[in-house]
């Protein structure tokens, strides 16, 4: 009979220990888990994605970067394509228009002047009312490396060529447009699109993803041309 009775042995604490630790090591994988979690949306929401510039002066938005860092190849066509896209008129695209769509890639302080510059640029070819058949193109030459003035800010020289027709000038002529454009980086794209958008509308709109605006130009000699829109253009 004494053979069926239990033995009194003291229970071992070891695999009750064993069973504690691997609980809390459980519960600290997932608190870790957890915390990580919170930091990745956290990081999402203080970190939103930003601009870069590619070498080929395509623009793409991925993590953030140096807010006002532009490659150059990416300012030299900011510039190239915006002056391009800015004198190029005709009856069918008058200046006007091209005007109303380009000027957002101009500084508001620098607008009026520079509009008042390429009213007077030809009297052939009056910017205010394209008549007689009037077309104007730009075809640029050269475009320079930028030069660092500042922060987030550089100055081009631009060698280019204005093409002025007219319906009693079927060959039209050429005049010389070398000038000193200074561009500078920007928070936001200043540019927008209407419901109704035109292929120009399409065109400001993707220049102006390149957080860049014109804030003055200058002609190609001045020694002293700056920031200040007063001495553009003289």
């Amino acid at each position: 009979m004494q053979l069926l009775k239990p033995e009194n042995k003291k229970n071992s604490p070891l695999p009750l220990l064993a069973v504690g630790t691997l609980g809390l090591h459980l519960f600290t994988l997932l608190l870790l888990i957890f915390h990580w979690s919170m930091l990745q949306q956290l990081g999402r929401q203080l970190t939103p994605q930003s601009l870069v510039q590619l070498v080929d002066g395509r623009t793409i938005t991925v993590d953030p970067q140096p807010n006002l860092e532009r490659q150059p190849e990416a300012i030299r066509r900011f510039v190239g394509e915006t002056m391009s896209l800015m004198l190029t008129w005709s009856q069918q695209q008058p200046p006007t228009q091209v005007w109303e769509i380009t000027s957002q890639l101009v500084a508001d302080d620098f607008k009026q002047k520079l509009k008042s510059e390429l009213t007077n640029l030809n009297p052939d070819s009056q910017f205010e009312n394209v008549n007689r058949g009037a077309e104007n193109v730009l075809v640029i030459q050269k475009i320079s490396q930028p030069t660092k003035i500042g922060n987030g800010k550089w100055k081009v020289e631009m060698l280019a060529n204005q093409l002025i027709f007219s319906s009693y000038d079927k060959l039209g002529k050429s005049v010389s447009f070398n000038k000193q454009i200074l561009v500078r980086a920007i928070d936001e794209p200043a540019t927008s699109l209407p419901n109704a958008a035109l292929p120009s509308h399409f065109a400001a709109y993707r220049l102006g993803e390149a957080r860049l605006e014109i804030y003055n130009v200058c002609e190609i000699q001045d020694k002293n041309c700056s920031g200040n829109p007063n001495q553009a253009l003289p």
